[in-house]
């Protein structure tokens, strides 16, 4: 606990490589930091395919919201960065068919490129 603050570092999500916490509680909300493909005992998945990759960003979202007893309905803003906008449809569909009904306001950036050569980066924020 930082002063009103509530700093996560979940099971589940491998130990941050950087000075930051996985997820962040603050008046009623739950910032999540920039998630990265990678497994929970850390190894990088930045040769994975790009379905394996999204599919272990969404893990660590699932990984986080569980550390504080929340479902991807709570969701309210997710905000993903590409470094192939050409992966738009299929990061697209694989979210989709995660979310399933559940809408939060969403943002799609292509970037240049990504920490270890990754092709995505998924950041959130949910109601408690």
């Amino acid at each position: 606990m930082a002063g009103d603050l509530e700093l996560l570092s979940p099971a589940g999500v491998a130990t941050p490589g950087g000075h930051y916490s996985h997820g962040v509680v603050a008046n009623g909300f739950l910032f999540i930091a920039g998630e990265l493909p990678i497994a929970p005992d850390g190894t990088r998945l930045a040769t994975s395919d790009f379905a394996t990759q999204t599919r272990q960003v969404l893990a660590n979202l699932d990984a986080i919201l569980a550390a504080k007893n929340l479902t991807r309905a709570r969701l309210v803003q997710v905000r993903v960065y590409v470094t192939h906008i050409a992966d738009w449809p299929e990061f697209n569909a694989l979210y989709a068919a995660w979310i399933g009904p559940h809408r939060p306001a969403r943002a799609v950036v292509p970037v240049p490129e990504l920490h270890h050569g990754f092709r995505l980066e998924l950041e959130a924020v949910a109601a408690l």
